[in-house]
Order: C-alpha cells, then sequence, then structure tokens
C-alpha cells in the first residue's frame, strides 16, 4: 500500500491474484459490478472519458509492456497503480484484443428520480449494444436521466459500457425500477409503436419530457403504455415494418432536442 501510495506501482504476475480474480469477474460478468459495487472502465477510450468528467478512479490497471510508455495523465490518474504481466491481459478482458490499461472505479451511487428531468425509460430493453447506443443518444440530445426498468440489460456491464463509449458518467443512471416508480415523473411520458399513434414529424413534442422504448420484439409494455400521454409513430416511406429501438431512440431523442433551439 504504501508503493502504491508514494507512486510506484504494485506488480502482479499470478493470475490467483485476488484483484486479477475480480477483475475477471468483472469483465465476464454482467453483474459482477453490482456484487463488487465498483466497474472496470478497459481502454483509453472510456478512461479518458472518465476522467474528463472529472471522475477518480480507485485503481489503474497498465500491462508490464505498457507500464514504460504510459502518459504521465493516466499514471497519476488513479489512487494505486498496478502493473500486470502481459500474460495475464486476457484474463481480465472482455475485448477480443485485450487493451494494455484500465480503471478501476467506485460504481456511483444511483441519486434519487429527478421528476423534472428529461427522461429516456428503457422497458425491458435487453440487448446490450442497444442499451448502450440509446445511452449515447440521451447523452448528445439533452437528456439527463434513464430509467431501466425492471427486465432490462445492465446499465453498467461490461458490453453496455463499451457501447456506451463514455456516457454513462454524464447522465443520471437508475435501473431495476418498477413501472410504479414512474408515477414520481411530472413530465409527459412519450411513447413510440410501430403500428399505433400519431406520425412523429405530425406532432407537436413536449420538452422536457420522458420517452419510453420498449423490449427489442414486445415492444413497450401495457403498463407503461396507459401511463403515456401521447403515442407516437415514426413514418418510414420506405416500407420497413420496423426499426431497430436504438435507432428508434435516437431519432425520437433528436425530434424533441429541436424544440430547444
Amino acid at each position: 500500500m504504501s508503493a502504491a501510495a508514494s507512486g510506484a506501482p504494485v506488480f502482479v504476475s499470478s493470475r490467483d491474484n485476488a484483484l486479477v480474480k475480480d477483475l475477471r469477474r468483472l469483465s465476464q460478468d454482467s453483474t459482477a459490478y453490482r456484487k463488487q459495487g465498483r466497474v472496470w472502465l478497459e481502454g483509453d477510450h472510456l478512461c479518458r472519458a472518465a476522467l474528463t468528467r472529472g471522475l477518480k478512479p480507485q485503481i489503474a490497471i497498465f500491462s508490464e509492456s505498457f507500464w514504460p510508455l504510459a502518459p504521465a495523465e493516466w499514471a497519476q490518474a488513479a489512487i494505486k497503480n498496478i502493473v500486470i504481466a502481459d500474460a495475464l491481459l486476457p484474463e481480465i478482458s472482455g475485448l477480443e484484443s485485450p487493451a494494455p490499461m484500465g480503471f478501476v472505479m467506485e460504481l456511483p451511487v444511483p441519486g434519487l428520480l429527478q421528476p423534472g428531468a428529461a427522461t429516456l425509460i428503457l422497458d425491458r430493453v435487453q440487448d446490450a449494444g442497444n442499451v448502450g447506443s440509446m445511452l449515447r443518444s440521451a447523452a448528445a440530445f439533452g437528456f439527463s436521466q434513464v430509467i431501466a426498468l425492471k427486465g432490462s440489460a445492465a446499465l453498467w456491464s461490461p458490453k453496455v459500457l463499451r457501447a456506451g463509449m463514455g456516457a454513462h458518467f454524464g447522465l443520471q443512471l437508475l435501473e431495476g425500477l418498477l413501472p410504479e416508480a414512474l408515477e414520481a415523473l411530472t413530465v409527459p411520458i412519450i411513447v413510440t409503436s410501430s403500428h399505433m399513434g400519431s406520425f412523429l414529424h405530425q406532432q407537436t413534442l413536449p420538452m422536457p419530457c420522458a420517452w419510453a422504448m420498449g423490449h427489442e420484439g414486445q415492444g413497450v409494455g401495457d403498463d407503461l403504455m396507459a401511463r403515456a400521454s401521447l403515442k407516437v409513430r415514426i413514418d418510414q416511406p420506405g416500407g420497413e415494418e420496423s426499426l431497430n429501438v436504438a435507432a428508434a431512440a435516437a431519432i425520437c431523442l433528436y425530434a424533441s432536442s429541436l424544440r430547444r433551439i
């Protein structure tokens, strides 16, 4: 501990090391972050996004070959630096080509639901890539709060983190909520459907609002549909039956963002 505190890294070469075991779980188990109370950010893009938001990593991990080349901003970013043998990289990586560095961050404590915030609601959206993409769209178009109802993909899972590309760090994320929790919202809820409601481009959209996006196959559930102030569908002149939920979310969130202009 004293060595790490003074800036000298701790070297790890055993796959049985407790930290290596924890990182293995964090990189391979989509809900391990809930048990450990921390997340594993693999690669410089996610790490840089966290630092840009002013977050302080608990631990910075570097491969043995990369450590001598690590920029000062990485080497000085964390409370503790760990250098691991290159052979251990596949053990702690969820990538086909493991990154040579990463951060262990404390899992942010969820705040209270913000009743008047521009919000994205995920209703049992299960594909990690879709969820991460939707978080990016929420952050890009000024929706500061994301509510993932029970049955949605784990928001801090490795795949969602990678797909989110750093969007997590600028959002208020609430997960595992039941539909009843939405009663606290004071903004109108808008739901999308492939077959009912008025066309999006014909609507005067409220802003702020809460856009609800549903399960990839089943759409928005009946409970949430009943809570909606407005139901819309996206005109598809090309004739496709439906849009991918992440694509639909991007279109809808962007349409709402135009109300700010």
